[in-house]
This record gives structure tokens, sequence and C-alpha cells, in this order.
């Protein structure tokens, strides 16, 4: 049976005990059922992880003492961010959970013409905390020991206005794909539309600021498949996949 894995939101350090967090409790005592002495692994996000095992538990809480610290790190060689157009619900959340498990580095939400997804700020400040969330339970699973960030959403124009070193934007009228392009010298940053894609004038503007457009086959894909299958690509192509 694999070692559960948990993240902890403050910093670990030898021979410390620590409280799990209402989720990592939830899972590893309600619905995992393990019980004290069962062997746990402990990630802070600053590299590296813990073994542990799981102490006294209650009704509301339980602790853990660390053991030893393992230096292990799974990070890809290639740094992708992932410029993503806000979409909803299970959609985002499937596109953020898959981009963690594929290497990605940082993700961007960014707001486009499309993009249905319209909040307040409040509750734009949930929606990222959720997404931050989606993106730790990834980690969890996939047994990566640092965080890719997710920073807040952006307008598409002010993303466009700071150009990246290299940035490809997903285009399915572009004339070439991720085969042709040459390996990238630095941070590559991916840009994909909401539902319904980018507008023709979203993708001249991306072009104008210095972003390439590529496209990824011959069929239509959503915008949950898009991200996916070009980081699937870019990291078979450049990075540590396959």
């Amino acid at each position: 049976m694999r070692i559960p894995r948990f993240h902890s939101p403050v910093a670990l350090g030898a021979g410390q005990s620590v409280a799990l967090d209402d989720n990592a409790f939830n899972h590893a005592v309600r619905v995992l059922r393990l019980v004290p002495g069962a062997p746990l692994v402990l990630f802070d996000g600053r590299g590296g992880e813990w073994e542990a095992v799981l102490g006294e538990v209650g009704k509301r809480g339980a602790s853990v003492t660390l053991l030893a610290h393992r230096a292990r790190e799974c990070e890809s060689p290639l740094q992708v961010v992932l410029a993503q157009g806000v979409a909803k619900g299970e959609r985002m959340d499937f596109a953020l959970q898959k981009a963690v498990e594929l290497g990605v580095a940082a993700i961007q939400p960014v707001l486009t013409a499309r993009s249905v997804v319209q909040l307040d700020a409040g509750r734009w400040e949930k929606r990222l905390a959720h997404w931050r969330g989606v993106v730790i339970a990834a980690c969890e699973q996939c047994g990566r020991n640092r965080i890719p960030e997710v920073a807040e959403p952006l307008p598409l124009a002010a993303l466009l206005a700071a150009p990246p070193t290299c940035g490809l934007v997903l285009d399915p009228t572009a004339g070439r794909g991720l085969r042709t392009l040459a390996p990238p010298s630095g941070r590559l940053s991916l840009l994909v539309g909401p539902e319904g894609g980018l507008s023709e004038a979203e993708v001249q503007a991306a072009l104008a600021a210095g972003w390439h457009g590529v496209h990824l086959g011959p069929r239509v894909l959503r915008t949950e498949t898009a991200g996916v299958a070009a980081l699937a690509a870019i990291t078979a192509l450049w990075g540590d996949l396959g």
C-alpha cells in the first residue's frame, strides 16, 4: 500500500510534532481510517519530504511526529508557466490538476473576452483559494514536494504587457505545430484560451506581443484538454516525460 502524503502549511523540522490541518485530518483519519503508528509522508513545499508517523488521534485532530528528511525532488527540468483562460468549475479544476501532474512550474489564470466566469472581489478570493487547494491536492497525489504558484487572475492585456522569454499561444489556425519549434532556452509560457477559445483579436494581440502561435493537430480540443495535451507534448519533447 502506498504511504499517504500530506502537505503541511507550517515549516517542518527534525523531531517536530505537528498537528494535521483539517483537510489532512479528515482524509487520514475519517477516509483512510489510519490509526496511531501509521506511516505518513509530509512536505511543506520548501523541498524534500519527511517520513513521519501518526501520533495521538482525537475526535477533531491528530498529531504527527517527524522522523527522517528525504531530499527527494521530481521537478521538471523545463519550467513551464501555464497561462490558462479562466474556465467554469470542474473544467478549470481538471486543467490545474493535470498541469501539476505534468510538472508545470506556475499557473497564471487569465481573463479573456470569452471568459464566462464573472465574480466580485470577495468571490474571486474564494475561487483562488479553491484553485490553490486543487494544486496542493495534486502535489500530494503525484509526489511533488514543491507547490506551483497560482497567481491572481490577470486580464489578457496585462499578461501581454510583459512579453515572456518564450511564449506559445494555442491557436487551431496556426501554421505550425510544436515539433517544428526549437527547444526553449529558458522558462516557457503557454497561453490557453477558455471555453470558446481566444478571439481572433486576442490571438493577434498575443502575436504582436511576441508570442508564437502553435496548433495541436487537426482536431479542436476543449480548454481543459488543450492545455493538458500541450503540456504533455512539451514535456515529452523538451522535458522529462517519456
